[in-house]
């Protein structure tokens, strides 16, 4: 069985895009495929999870447990202990475990609470 070939009919909705426009609307058609994943994995975390993830990261069971609980009592946990930490490791130039002893030091805090809207 051969397919017919309709890529040229199939596309033309987006012929008259620019290599800008054609960017700018795969990233809106990504962001649409990926909220239902990102709010799934918002609303079904838990302390435990995120402590998982973040000793994947390296980090020691000690530290997950301050940083994810940090995380947790401030309203954080769904975005996600990780991208917490990777927030602050792109900030402050450094590895995991290094981000994640300083947010378990109490540093930080208030660079993360601006990056995630003022969460509490």
């Amino acid at each position: 069985m051969v397919r017919p070939d309709t890529f040229h009919e199939v596309r033309e909705h987006l012929a008259g895009l620019s290599d800008a426009e054609l960017e700018a609307r795969f990233w809106e058609l990504s962001n649409t495929i990926v909220e239902p994943l990102v709010e799934l994995a918002r609303t079904h975390t838990s302390p435990s999870i995120e402590r998982s993830v973040l000793m994947r990261m390296g980090i020691d069971s000690r530290t997950c447990m301050a940083v994810a609980a940090e995380c947790e009592k401030r309203g954080l946990l769904g975005h996600g202990a990780g991208h917490v930490v990777l927030v602050c490791m792109q900030v402050w130039e450094c590895d995991a475990p290094a981000a994640a002893a300083r947010l378990a030091g109490g540093e930080g805090w208030d660079l993360v609470a601006e990056r995630f809207g003022g969460a509490r």
